[in-house]
């Protein structure tokens, strides 16, 4: 829980405005900071899965092959590293799989280093975080797999993690720091409904 977490107090805030309403955030700050932890606390602020939803996850995991036991009860957390490729995080295959998106249907998709992430996975969680659904088109046809769930994306604020600090002096060369910001396009960005920087929280709901 987010109250046993010492300091972050504006984070911690953030993280429950979000949760409350399913909202997709952004965390942005140095390493070291605490991102991963609180990203971890996410899906104790939601509330339990009900009995639909709870067949519906254990169906997924089921067909995915990583459903452990009988009846997933608690909402998943899916945490895939940076250099994941697009079929492990999307889905595919020679026969379509379910990826991390939809294997975190219902739950939580903490994505940490967002901007390191392939451009191609970063753009392909629009469709997912506009409508719910990941679309897997094979020459036999396409496949749709579920996948509603919530954002949890961290970043540095630049590749060094020194932008902005008042200890460390940033590294990163203008181009460098232009290219990682560009790594996450516009609409991407908007889909993202709270931002937050450890400092300040700026909610991203109207367009």
């Amino acid at each position: 829980m987010p109250a046993d977490i010492r300091g972050q107090d504006n984070a911690k805030r953030g993280l429950v405005i979000a949760a409350a309403g399913m909202h997709n955030v952004a965390m942005s700050g140095p390493p070291g900071t605490g991102k991963t932890l609180l990203a971890r606390v996410v899906p104790t602020l939601l509330p339990p899965l009900d009995f639909e939803e709870a067949l519906e996850v254990t169906a997924i995991h089921s067909v995915a092959g990583t459903l452990e036991g009988s009846v997933i009860r608690e909402r998943p957390f899916r945490s895939p590293h940076h250099t994941s490729s697009y079929v492990a995080l999307v889905g595919g295959g020679a026969w379509p799989r379910p990826g991390e998106i939809t294997l975190a249907h219902r739950g939580v998709l903490f994505a940490d280093e967002f901007p390191e992430f392939d451009r191609r996975v970063i753009e392909a969680l629009r469709q997912p975080l506009e409508d719910g659904v990941v679309t897997i088109s094979r020459s036999r046809g396409t496949m749709k797999f579920p996948a509603r769930f919530m954002l949890v994306a961290a970043m540095n604020p630049c590749p060094c993690g020194s932008y902005g600090s008042k200890s460390k002096m940033c590294l990163c060369t203008p181009t460098s720091l232009l290219r990682y910001q560009r790594k996450m396009s516009g609409p991407i960005a908007d889909r993202i409904d709270l931002w937050d920087n450890g400092k300040n929280v700026r909610l991203n709901l109207l367009n």
